[in-house]
């Protein structure tokens, strides 16, 4: 199944930092890397190097007057003033932030050209995935919504149809928005329900309008969600609802802060549901579009023991490569005092380490009727188109 992949990557993507103290932390995507390159599935010679992306680009997704704000105050640093979202608590403004915004888009764009044109069939750029940023402000740690221009990038050079399917735990809003008119873009989201979450919405009635109604899915998950209730849902709804819109090439977002040890969210999975979405995505990109699949990265807060093990196995899916069982010695030794915690010492979870939630057959009963509400009304409406 496996065709030729890419991974877009370059160090100067890493100055997208709030800080120290915020908790998304460009050190993911550094341990990310290294765990890649000491499991021996990535070379250095392999990275490809993004540009950033031009203002034509960030128009795709964003106004002129919010990326002249971001470009001001990228320079002028002012951490007292609010505007478009720019200074808050969530996404205070750092210096250089324009710089380092740009890239990752130029490098979301850059992996969806590459897959369209035909030089490979996937392509991965794991500091992408910035899905709350709206048109004319900054959102949940987001400053450019890289997956909307990537996405509009493909809309307008090659008229293709895309299928967006984002499994962070955050809705992926902004995506939403952009394209909630649009029936030549599916945006799938299955996220931790909005009444426990940030950015509280993606409901099951958020259908799209317009010509784009019931080209929106949501499947908002119960708080504490484990791994069989997601996958469960997953597979019953993601495979179908592509399958009937049979896109052109599919765009991803894999946020891993579903995890049970993430500190911002509060579903309860573990690495295994993640690798079993990645190789069911995977598949369908194969069965429905020639392979084509760009993947992007997302949340996650759990630097030391999600986030790398995570990122490790979309890219061991993609690019075809085995993982060991375990993470190896040399990365554990080299990250151990700095992680401040165990280690974790495999890339897939031991089930068995978490406890299991109390609530459990409340919550699955939760989800299955979502699914239902979910399959009812979009089979309902492919069938009749």
């Amino acid at each position: 199944m496996s065709g030729s992949a890419g991974f877009i990557y370059s160090s100067a993507i890493e100055k997208y930092s709030f800080g120290p103290d915020h908790p998304f932390n460009s050190q993911r995507l550094i341990l990310t890397l290294d765990l890649l390159l000491k499991s021996g599935i990535l070379t250095q010679e392999e990275w490809i190097k993004p540009e950033p992306a031009t203002m034509e680009q960030l128009l795709l997704a964003h106004d002129a007057a919010y990326i002249d704000a971001v470009r001001h105050l990228s320079t002028e640093v002012d951490k007292t003033s609010l505007v478009h979202g720019l200074g808050s608590e969530d996404t205070p403004v750092f210096k250089d932030m324009h710089q380092a915004s740009s890239l990752i888009v130029g490098g979301s764009i850059l992996a969806a050209k590459l897959v369209m044109d035909g030089y490979l069939t996937h392509a991965v750029n794991l500091a992408g995935g910035l899905h709350h940023a709206m048109r004319s402000k900054a959102s949940g740690f987001c400053i450019y919504n890289d997956p909307v221009a990537a996405i509009a990038f493909i809309r307008q050079k090659y008229g293709a149809r895309v299928a967006y399917i984002d499994i962070d735990a955050h809705h992926g809003d902004g995506v939403q928005a952009a394209f909630y008119d649009d029936p030549h873009v599916l945006t799938i989201s299955i996220h931790e329900t909005g009444r426990y979450l940030f950015p509280g919405t993606g409901t099951v009635q958020d259908k799209g309008v317009g010509e784009g109604y019931g080209y929106t899915v949501n499947l908002p998950m119960d708080a504490f969600t484990e791994d069989d209730s997601w996958l469960k849902s997953f597979a019953a709804v993601v495979p179908v609802i592509t399958e009937y819109f049979r896109p052109d090439i599919i765009v991803t977002t894999n946020g891993c802060d579903t995890h049970t040890l993430d500190p911002l969210t509060h579903l309860c999975c573990t690495t295994r549901s993640f690798a079993t979405a990645q190789h069911i995505t995977h598949k369908l990109a194969h069965n429905l579009c020639e392979g084509r699949l760009v993947a992007f990265g997302g949340g996650g807060y759990d630097w030391w023991n999600v986030v790398p093990r995570a990122w490790s196995l979309l890219w061991s899916e993609f690019s075809g490569r085995t993982l060991p069982e375990r993470l190896p010695d040399s990365w554990v030794e080299a990250w151990r005092a700095s992680a401040g915690t165990e280690l974790i010492p495999t890339f897939l979870d031991d089930i068995n380490q978490f406890p299991p939630i109390p609530r459990r057959d409340e919550i699955e009963e939760k989800n299955e009727l979502t699914v239902r509400r979910v399959l009812q009304e979009y089979t309902y409406r492919f069938n009749k188109s």
